[in-house]
Protein backbone atom coordinates (compact mmCIF):
# COMPACT_ATOMS: atom_id res chain seq x y z
CA UNK A 1 0.00 0.00 0.00
CA UNK A 2 2.43 2.74 -0.57
CA UNK A 3 0.16 4.08 1.16
CA UNK A 4 -1.30 6.71 -0.14
CA UNK A 5 -2.83 6.14 -3.54
CA UNK A 6 -4.03 9.64 -5.11
CA UNK A 7 -4.30 9.39 -8.31
CA UNK A 8 -2.19 12.38 -9.63
CA UNK A 9 -0.20 12.13 -13.09
CA UNK A 10 2.12 14.65 -13.13
CA UNK A 11 4.38 16.18 -16.00
CA UNK A 12 7.20 14.99 -13.21
CA UNK A 13 6.87 11.52 -14.93
CA UNK A 14 8.15 12.73 -17.88
CA UNK A 15 11.69 11.99 -16.45
CA UNK A 16 10.85 9.29 -14.30
CA UNK A 17 12.30 6.20 -17.20
CA UNK A 18 15.65 4.58 -16.24
CA UNK A 19 18.73 5.97 -18.21
CA UNK A 20 19.70 2.98 -19.47
CA UNK A 21 18.77 -1.52 -19.34
CA UNK A 22 22.10 -2.14 -17.25
CA UNK A 23 23.15 -6.10 -16.57
CA UNK A 24 24.24 -5.07 -12.96
CA UNK A 25 20.68 -2.80 -12.61
CA UNK A 26 17.44 -4.09 -11.75
CA UNK A 27 14.31 -1.34 -12.17
CA UNK A 28 11.40 -1.50 -9.81
CA UNK A 29 8.36 0.08 -9.65
CA UNK A 30 7.70 0.16 -5.88
CA UNK A 31 5.63 1.88 -2.92
CA UNK A 32 7.76 3.30 0.09
CA UNK A 33 8.09 0.61 2.14
CA UNK A 34 10.38 -1.09 -0.50
CA UNK A 35 13.10 1.37 0.02
CA UNK A 36 15.06 0.52 3.07
CA UNK A 37 18.54 -0.30 2.50
CA UNK A 38 18.29 -3.16 4.80
CA UNK A 39 15.63 -4.89 3.15
CA UNK A 40 17.60 -4.21 -0.87
CA UNK A 41 21.19 -4.07 0.02
CA UNK A 42 21.49 -8.12 1.21
CA UNK A 43 19.44 -8.94 -2.52
CA UNK A 44 22.34 -6.53 -4.27
CA UNK A 45 25.13 -7.72 -2.33
CA UNK A 46 24.45 -11.71 -3.34
CA UNK A 47 23.04 -10.93 -7.08
CA UNK A 48 26.06 -8.25 -7.96
CA UNK A 49 22.76 -5.82 -8.84
CA UNK A 50 21.73 -1.97 -8.09
CA UNK A 51 17.84 -1.87 -7.10
CA UNK A 52 17.08 1.47 -9.20
CA UNK A 53 13.61 1.89 -7.72
CA UNK A 54 10.89 4.68 -8.64
CA UNK A 55 8.55 5.43 -5.99
CA UNK A 56 4.67 5.15 -7.29
CA UNK A 57 1.55 5.66 -5.11
CA UNK A 58 -1.13 3.82 -7.27
CA UNK A 59 -1.86 1.92 -10.35
CA UNK A 60 -2.61 5.06 -12.39
CA UNK A 61 0.91 6.20 -11.68
CA UNK A 62 2.33 2.86 -12.86
CA UNK A 63 0.37 3.25 -15.63
CA UNK A 64 1.52 7.20 -16.44
CA UNK A 65 5.27 5.58 -16.17
CA UNK A 66 4.47 3.37 -18.84
CA UNK A 67 3.55 5.70 -20.80
CA UNK A 68 6.41 7.85 -20.65
CA UNK A 69 8.95 4.09 -21.05
CA UNK A 70 10.32 2.42 -23.46
CA UNK A 71 9.16 -1.46 -23.82
CA UNK A 72 11.79 -3.26 -21.32
CA UNK A 73 12.95 -0.74 -19.07
CA UNK A 74 11.22 -1.90 -15.89
CA UNK A 75 11.39 -4.51 -14.95
CA UNK A 76 9.48 -5.57 -11.42
CA UNK A 77 6.34 -3.60 -9.75
CA UNK A 78 4.19 -3.76 -6.65
CA UNK A 79 0.65 -3.01 -6.95
CA UNK A 80 -2.38 -3.48 -4.80
CA UNK A 81 -3.13 -6.89 -5.78
CA UNK A 82 -6.92 -6.26 -7.23
CA UNK A 83 -5.53 -4.65 -9.61
CA UNK A 84 -3.75 -7.57 -11.17
CA UNK A 85 -6.99 -8.41 -13.70
CA UNK A 86 -6.31 -5.01 -14.87
CA UNK A 87 -2.59 -5.11 -15.51
CA UNK A 88 -2.65 -8.81 -16.85
CA UNK A 89 -5.68 -7.58 -19.60
CA UNK A 90 -3.66 -4.86 -20.64
CA UNK A 91 -0.81 -7.61 -21.34
CA UNK A 92 1.67 -5.92 -18.69
CA UNK A 93 2.26 -8.80 -16.68
CA UNK A 94 4.52 -12.15 -17.13
CA UNK A 95 2.78 -15.60 -16.31
CA UNK A 96 4.14 -16.78 -13.04
CA UNK A 97 4.72 -20.26 -11.80
CA UNK A 98 3.57 -21.10 -8.57
CA UNK A 99 5.92 -23.59 -7.76
CA UNK A 100 8.89 -21.06 -7.89
CA UNK A 101 7.01 -19.13 -4.54
CA UNK A 102 6.28 -20.25 -1.02
CA UNK A 103 2.39 -20.14 -1.53
CA UNK A 104 2.02 -23.57 0.91
CA UNK A 105 3.32 -20.45 3.92
CA UNK A 106 0.65 -18.05 3.01
CA UNK A 107 -2.55 -17.73 4.68
CA UNK A 108 -5.26 -19.30 1.92
CA UNK A 109 -7.45 -16.09 2.06
CA UNK A 110 -4.32 -13.89 0.87
CA UNK A 111 -3.05 -16.44 -1.28
CA UNK A 112 -7.05 -16.38 -2.66
CA UNK A 113 -6.64 -16.84 -6.73
CA UNK A 114 -9.26 -14.53 -7.41
CA UNK A 115 -6.84 -11.40 -6.37
CA UNK A 116 -3.92 -13.57 -8.11
CA UNK A 117 -4.75 -14.99 -11.15
CA UNK A 118 -6.77 -14.65 -14.61
CA UNK A 119 -7.99 -17.34 -16.46
CA UNK A 120 -5.79 -20.07 -14.24
CA UNK A 121 -3.04 -18.04 -14.58
CA UNK A 122 -1.00 -17.02 -12.31
CA UNK A 123 0.28 -13.49 -12.25
CA UNK A 124 1.04 -11.63 -8.67
CA UNK A 125 2.78 -13.01 -5.37
CA UNK A 126 1.08 -11.60 -2.15
CA UNK A 127 3.75 -10.25 -0.38
CA UNK A 128 2.24 -7.83 2.29
CA UNK A 129 -1.35 -6.66 3.94
CA UNK A 130 -3.36 -4.63 6.71
CA UNK A 131 -6.77 -2.96 7.20
CA UNK A 132 -8.34 0.54 6.64
CA UNK A 133 -10.60 0.79 9.78
CA UNK A 134 -10.66 2.97 12.37
CA UNK A 135 -7.56 4.09 14.21
CA UNK A 136 -7.81 6.67 17.26
CA UNK A 137 -6.36 7.64 20.69
CA UNK A 138 -7.41 5.40 23.51
CA UNK A 139 -6.37 8.01 25.60
CA UNK A 140 -9.52 10.38 24.41
CA UNK A 141 -11.48 8.17 22.96
CA UNK A 142 -13.73 5.37 24.97
CA UNK A 143 -12.22 1.82 23.08
CA UNK A 144 -15.38 -0.19 23.03
CA UNK A 145 -17.08 2.67 21.46
CA UNK A 146 -14.82 2.30 18.25
CA UNK A 147 -15.96 -1.55 17.84
CA UNK A 148 -19.12 -0.07 16.35
CA UNK A 149 -18.82 0.98 12.50
CA UNK A 150 -21.26 3.89 12.83
CA UNK A 151 -19.33 5.36 15.82
CA UNK A 152 -17.74 7.99 13.35
CA UNK A 153 -21.23 9.50 12.80
CA UNK A 154 -21.72 10.54 16.71
CA UNK A 155 -22.22 14.40 16.71
CA UNK A 156 -19.64 14.31 19.78
CA UNK A 157 -16.59 13.26 17.70
CA UNK A 158 -17.31 16.04 15.75
CA UNK A 159 -14.14 17.89 14.77
CA UNK A 160 -12.26 14.86 16.24
CA UNK A 161 -12.20 12.52 12.92
CA UNK A 162 -10.09 12.85 10.25
CA UNK A 163 -10.51 11.27 7.03
CA UNK A 164 -7.84 9.48 4.73
CA UNK A 165 -7.77 10.64 1.29
CA UNK A 166 -7.99 7.22 -0.55
CA UNK A 167 -11.74 6.62 -2.48
CA UNK A 168 -11.29 3.16 -2.41
CA UNK A 169 -11.17 1.85 1.04
CA UNK A 170 -13.22 5.01 2.24
CA UNK A 171 -16.13 3.90 -0.17
CA UNK A 172 -15.92 0.01 0.93
CA UNK A 173 -15.64 0.63 4.44
CA UNK A 174 -19.05 3.33 4.27
CA UNK A 175 -20.74 0.31 1.94
CA UNK A 176 -20.11 -2.07 4.95
CA UNK A 177 -21.41 0.40 7.13
CA UNK A 178 -24.53 0.75 5.33
CA UNK A 179 -25.04 -3.01 5.79
CA UNK A 180 -23.45 -3.82 2.30
CA UNK A 181 -21.10 -6.09 0.84
CA UNK A 182 -18.38 -4.79 -0.86
CA UNK A 183 -18.32 -7.15 -3.80
CA UNK A 184 -21.90 -6.51 -4.66
CA UNK A 185 -21.37 -3.09 -5.16
CA UNK A 186 -22.93 -1.74 -8.32
CA UNK A 187 -23.58 2.31 -9.18
CA UNK A 188 -27.55 2.12 -7.78
CA UNK A 189 -25.45 1.73 -4.70
CA UNK A 190 -23.50 4.83 -4.98
CA UNK A 191 -25.96 7.72 -4.19
CA UNK A 192 -26.31 6.33 -0.43
CA UNK A 193 -22.84 6.02 0.06
CA UNK A 194 -22.13 9.47 -1.25
CA UNK A 195 -24.46 10.56 0.65
CA UNK A 196 -23.17 8.81 3.86
CA UNK A 197 -20.01 9.98 3.27
CA UNK A 198 -20.56 13.84 3.08
CA UNK A 199 -22.04 12.90 6.50
CA UNK A 200 -18.78 11.77 7.79
CA UNK A 201 -16.68 15.21 6.46
CA UNK A 202 -19.36 17.19 7.99
CA UNK A 203 -18.34 15.40 11.18
CA UNK A 204 -14.42 15.58 10.34
CA UNK A 205 -12.09 17.95 10.37
CA UNK A 206 -9.90 17.08 7.75
CA UNK A 207 -9.65 14.76 4.96
CA UNK A 208 -5.97 13.34 3.93
CA UNK A 209 -2.81 11.63 2.99
CA UNK A 210 -0.86 9.16 4.67
CA UNK A 211 1.42 11.37 6.56
CA UNK A 212 -1.25 14.53 7.22
CA UNK A 213 -3.86 12.13 8.97
CA UNK A 214 -0.81 9.94 10.74
CA UNK A 215 0.72 13.70 11.79
CA UNK A 216 -3.13 14.52 13.23
CA UNK A 217 -3.37 11.48 15.03
CA UNK A 218 -0.13 11.29 16.96
CA UNK A 219 -0.29 15.20 17.56
CA UNK A 220 -3.33 14.77 18.97
CA UNK A 221 -5.18 17.30 16.35
CA UNK A 222 -7.49 14.47 15.75
CA UNK A 223 -8.99 11.95 17.87
CA UNK A 224 -9.76 9.25 15.64
CA UNK A 225 -8.96 8.69 12.00
CA UNK A 226 -11.18 6.48 9.46
CA UNK A 227 -8.82 4.42 7.10
CA UNK A 228 -6.77 3.61 9.64
CA UNK A 229 -5.05 0.72 10.76
CA UNK A 230 -1.57 -0.81 11.78
CA UNK A 231 0.05 1.01 8.81
CA UNK A 232 -0.50 4.22 10.99
CA UNK A 233 0.04 3.12 14.62
CA UNK A 234 2.93 0.08 14.27
CA UNK A 235 5.62 1.79 13.40
CA UNK A 236 4.86 4.74 15.48
CA UNK A 237 3.82 2.45 19.14
CA UNK A 238 6.89 2.52 21.25
CA UNK A 239 6.42 6.44 20.68
CA UNK A 240 2.70 6.64 21.04
CA UNK A 241 1.32 3.97 22.92
CA UNK A 242 -2.11 5.34 22.96
CA UNK A 243 -2.69 4.97 19.51
CA UNK A 244 -4.63 1.84 18.73
CA UNK A 245 -6.48 0.57 16.10
CA UNK A 246 -9.74 -1.78 15.79
CA UNK A 247 -11.66 -3.59 13.55
CA UNK A 248 -15.58 -2.95 14.07
CA UNK A 249 -17.63 -5.67 14.63
CA UNK A 250 -19.24 -4.98 11.47
CA UNK A 251 -15.96 -5.58 9.39
CA UNK A 252 -13.58 -3.82 7.79
CA UNK A 253 -11.15 -3.43 4.62
CA UNK A 254 -8.42 -5.08 4.01
CA UNK A 255 -5.49 -3.71 1.62
CA UNK A 256 -3.18 -6.36 -0.01
CA UNK A 257 -0.13 -5.74 -1.97
CA UNK A 258 1.67 -7.95 -4.44
CA UNK A 259 4.55 -8.38 -6.63
CA UNK A 260 4.71 -8.93 -10.38
CA UNK A 261 7.16 -9.06 -13.36
CA UNK A 262 6.41 -6.99 -16.42
CA UNK A 263 5.82 -8.94 -19.62
CA UNK A 264 8.64 -6.87 -21.34
CA UNK A 265 11.16 -7.18 -19.19
CA UNK A 266 14.70 -7.67 -20.04
CA UNK A 267 15.45 -9.59 -17.24
CA UNK A 268 13.51 -12.02 -16.08
CA UNK A 269 15.60 -14.69 -14.12
CA UNK A 270 17.00 -12.08 -12.20
CA UNK A 271 13.56 -10.14 -11.29
CA UNK A 272 12.26 -13.32 -10.57
CA UNK A 273 14.96 -13.95 -8.07
CA UNK A 274 14.05 -10.31 -6.79
CA UNK A 275 10.32 -11.85 -6.11
CA UNK A 276 11.12 -14.79 -4.53
CA UNK A 277 13.74 -12.66 -2.17
CA UNK A 278 11.22 -10.47 -1.12
CA UNK A 279 8.70 -12.90 -0.52
CA UNK A 280 11.71 -14.93 1.61
CA UNK A 281 11.24 -15.31 5.71
CA UNK A 282 14.36 -13.24 6.33
CA UNK A 283 12.95 -10.34 3.49
CA UNK A 284 9.18 -10.34 4.77
CA UNK A 285 10.31 -9.42 8.22
CA UNK A 286 11.88 -6.58 6.95
CA UNK A 287 9.33 -5.40 4.82
CA UNK A 288 6.56 -5.87 7.52
CA UNK A 289 8.56 -3.68 9.71
CA UNK A 290 9.46 -1.05 7.14
CA UNK A 291 10.32 2.38 7.99
CA UNK A 292 7.85 3.79 5.68
CA UNK A 293 4.74 2.16 7.17
CA UNK A 294 4.47 -1.31 9.25
CA UNK A 295 1.62 -3.97 7.79
CA UNK A 296 1.30 -7.74 8.17
CA UNK A 297 3.93 -9.98 5.57
CA UNK A 298 2.28 -12.18 3.81
CA UNK A 299 4.51 -15.22 4.81
CA UNK A 300 3.55 -16.93 7.79
CA UNK A 301 7.63 -17.85 7.93
CA UNK A 302 8.46 -14.20 8.30
CA UNK A 303 11.67 -13.34 10.59
CA UNK A 304 9.84 -11.01 13.52
CA UNK A 305 11.06 -10.32 17.15
CA UNK A 306 8.42 -11.44 19.36
CA UNK A 307 7.62 -7.54 20.21
CA UNK A 308 7.02 -7.09 16.21
CA UNK A 309 4.70 -9.79 16.52
CA UNK A 310 2.91 -8.30 19.27
CA UNK A 311 2.81 -4.67 17.73
CA UNK A 312 1.45 -6.77 14.18
CA UNK A 313 -1.07 -8.72 16.84
CA UNK A 314 0.53 -11.72 14.68
CA UNK A 315 -1.73 -14.16 16.43
CA UNK A 316 -5.22 -11.75 15.75
CA UNK A 317 -4.83 -12.16 12.31
CA UNK A 318 -7.05 -15.46 10.91
CA UNK A 319 -9.62 -13.33 12.88
CA UNK A 320 -9.23 -10.28 11.31
CA UNK A 321 -8.98 -11.87 7.44
CA UNK A 322 -12.26 -13.43 8.03
CA UNK A 323 -14.04 -10.25 8.97
CA UNK A 324 -12.14 -7.73 6.58
CA UNK A 325 -13.13 -7.24 2.93
CA UNK A 326 -10.40 -7.31 -0.01
CA UNK A 327 -10.44 -3.39 -2.10
CA UNK A 328 -12.83 -3.83 -5.05
CA UNK A 329 -11.74 -5.25 -8.27
CA UNK A 330 -13.43 -3.01 -10.44
CA UNK A 331 -13.81 -2.51 -14.46
CA UNK A 332 -12.86 0.87 -15.72
CA UNK A 333 -15.66 1.93 -15.79
CA UNK A 334 -17.38 1.44 -12.46
CA UNK A 335 -13.73 3.06 -10.88
CA UNK A 336 -14.70 5.92 -12.96
CA UNK A 337 -17.99 6.42 -11.37
CA UNK A 338 -16.23 5.69 -8.01
CA UNK A 339 -14.05 8.84 -9.07
CA UNK A 340 -16.17 10.95 -9.99
CA UNK A 341 -18.83 10.25 -6.80
CA UNK A 342 -15.24 10.98 -4.30
CA UNK A 343 -14.91 14.09 -6.28
CA UNK A 344 -18.35 15.19 -5.57
CA UNK A 345 -18.09 14.29 -1.63
CA UNK A 346 -14.25 16.63 -1.58
CA UNK A 347 -16.51 19.21 -3.42
CA UNK A 348 -19.51 18.99 -1.22
CA UNK A 349 -20.06 22.02 1.25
Amino acid sequence: MNISKSLWVGAALLALTPAAQAADTLNVLTWCDHEDPALLEPFEQANGVKINFKDIDSTAAILAVLGQSKPGDWDVLVLDQTDTGRLAGMKLLEPLDAKDYPFSDIPAEIADPKLSSVGGTLYTIPEKFGYNTVAYNKAAVDPQAMTDIKAIWDPKFKGRVAMYDYYVPMIEYVAIALGKKPAELSEADLPAIKDKLIALKANSSMIGDVTTVQQALASGAADILVGGGEWVTAGIAKDNPNLDYVIPTQGGVRWQQALAIFAESKQKDLAKKFVQYIVSPEAQGKLATSSCYWGMPANSKAVLSDEQKAILRWSDQPGYIKVSHPYLQMTPEFDKALQAMWAEVLQAK
